[in-house]
């Protein structure tokens, strides 16, 4: 009888165990216990999608409306999408700007080292839309092809299977003249012509030795840029061509074209960026910064000139390309060296390579942005040649180059027969 009653006992202990864990069970934030939505079926009970799983078909045009901003997916290239002065760029880029601009969002760029990439992304919900014309027969994924087409059938944009009412919208938009008027416009962004601003003579008076009305500002603060002021005023012809006002659709203002985003942080306020001192001041600072991103290049001469084309060109694509001349076997110190690099940062085979960080970049303009300061350099200084230091020479060729002596008015003379 005891033993009866001991078991019974037992029993219901174990009863009230099981019943407290029961109660202990871990629920969701929205009241489910932890594991459910894993086990259910694809379809509810009324033969509906589950709510678990209509994520899967990506944001709806409606909720992309209420976030306020488009995801893009894409690639690094000339074609797709690539960093321009801090402002993005490239045919596809540009179009899926102008679909965010059609439904009042912003657009954000979720660039992917490859298709898989976008694809996989696509599927978790991590983009809207892969703004890359992707092959419809070969791509595989689950996919619904719309939007931009370069070539009517072959090729399209993608957003994820059943996302039927951004893809719709995204048909709807797209007119195939679109693509020659987005590349027109391209070009014209890419041209000096897109900058407005009023030429000034590149030797204001050669008689007298003056090269433009800034010259007292680029003597000043030659000591902070840690070069000659009349490179500081090749440059500065280059940017702007001694134009205070000159703006480029960009957004890069003044005597030198500083950016809002440099301005921003050097401590430029935008209210002073126009006003010459100012900008030519902020300028130098920045060269001087510049250099010192690049103190592994030991000739003073060398450093300034990667120092040149990374205001140009941005300081990371330089280092891309120092990564491939280091890499090709050429010397990752010398400009001459890293510029044929530079150049081949246009071609797939180069940014792409593993050693490249940042991809694609217009190197032609930034070999050129170099080439011409350094001639215009040589003309400011006397006519002194550039070609020594191009092919392993030190620095500038001969001659002091920091805080090089001011020429006299007769010397100026003589030289140039005036």
């Amino acid at each position: 009888m005891n033993k009866v009653y001991l078991y019974a006992l037992y029993a219901l202990i174990l009863l009230g165990s099981c019943s407290q864990k029961k109660e202990q069970t871990e629920l969701t934030p929205w009241g489910t216990p932890v594991g459910e939505v894993e086990n259910m079926d694809e379809n509810d009970g009324d033969g509906n999608a589950s709510k678990a799983n209509s994520h899967n078909k990506g944001l709806s045009l409606e909720e992309i409306l209420d976030n306020g901003e488009l995801i893009m997916l894409t690639v690094n290239g000339p074609t797709t999408y690539y960093d321009y002065h801090n402002h993005g760029m490239g045919l596809q880029y540009l179009l899926c700007e102008k679909f965010a601009q059609q439904i009042g969002v912003s657009l954000r760029v979720e660039e992917c080292k490859d298709t898989a990439e976008m694809v996989k992304k696509l599927e978790k919900g991590e983009g809207d839309i892969i703004a890359v014309p992707l092959p419809r027969k070969q791509t595989k994924g689950n996919l619904l092809f719309c939007g931009a087409t370069p070539d009517s059938t072959k090729t399209q944009w993608a957003v994820v299977g059943g996302n039927k009412s951004l893809a719709d919208t995204l048909n709807s938009w797209f007119k195939p003249k679109m693509i020659a008027q987005v590349k027109q416009e391209e070009s014209w962004l890419l041209s000096t012509r897109s900058i407005p601003r009023h030429v000034y003579s590149p030797f204001l008076n050669r008689s007298k030795g003056v090269i433009s009305r800034y010259d007292h500002l680029f003597q000043r603060y030659s000591g902070t840029a840690r070069m000659d002021w009349r490179l500081l005023a090749a440059q500065c012809y280059q940017e702007s061509c001694f134009d205070p006002n000159a703006k480029s659709w960009a957004g890069a203002c003044g005597l030198m074209q500083i950016m809002p985003s440099t301005a921003a942080h050097l401590g430029l306020p935008m209210s002073m960026v126009h006003e010459p001192e100012s900008n030519v001041a902020a300028a130098a600072k920045y060269m001087a910064e510049l250099q010192s991103h690049f103190s592994d290049v030991g000739d003073p001469g060398q450093r300034i000139l990667f120092a040149l084309a990374a205001y140009n060109g941005g300081f990371h694509h330089i280092r891309d390309a120092m990564s491939l001349a280091r890499k090709h076997g050429g010397n990752p110190y010398n400009w001459g060296s890293v510029r044929e690099y530079v150049l081949r940062l246009s071609q797939p085979a180069y940014y792409g390579d593993p050693v490249v960080k940042y991809g694609y970049m217009r190197g032609t303009e930034t070999a050129d942005y170099v080439d011409r300061i350094r001639a215009r350099w040589g003309e400011y200084s006397g006519g002194a040649s550039f070609s020594s230091s191009y092919h392993g020479g030190g620095g500038f060729g001969g001659g002091a180059f920091h805080g090089a002596p001011m020429r006299s008015k007769r010397h100026y003379q003589n030289k140039y027969h005036i």
